[in-house]
């Protein structure tokens, strides 16, 4: 089995859309070990954040995040421990285009 250490996912998702940020390859685990959310606005935004489960649907029982701010020029770490299978996918909602995610962890194949 390999294992690679990486960033996973980065994406500046356009606003008030569901972005896919990470998405498990086939034939492969991934571990999250942490995501980060900046904003780079002078104003607070919000965001949402899913685990899809097989690319399933966005819906209430995958969320891993709900509506939190972030406030005007900052980040917020977090730091879980997230495990994914083949074809999982991190999704986010921003509430402004001035927002950026990255996704860093661990693929085994």
């Amino acid at each position: 089995m390999a294992s690679d250490y990486s960033i996973l996912g980065q994406s500046a998702p356009a606003a008030t859309t569901n972005t896919n940020v990470y998405t498990v390859p086939a034939a492969t685990q991934a571990v999250i070990s942490s995501i980060i959310i900046a904003n780079g606005a002078a104003t607070d935004g919000t965001f949402k954040m899913w685990a899809r489960v097989a690319g399933a649907t966005v819906v209430q029982a995958q969320v891993l995040f709900d509506t939190v701010t972030v406030p005007a020029n900052d980040s917020i770490p977090m730091t879980h421990g997230i495990t994914l299978g083949a074809g999982d996918i991190i999704t986010v909602y921003c509430s402004s285009a001035d927002m950026s995610v990255n996704v860093f962890g661990l693929e085994i194949s």
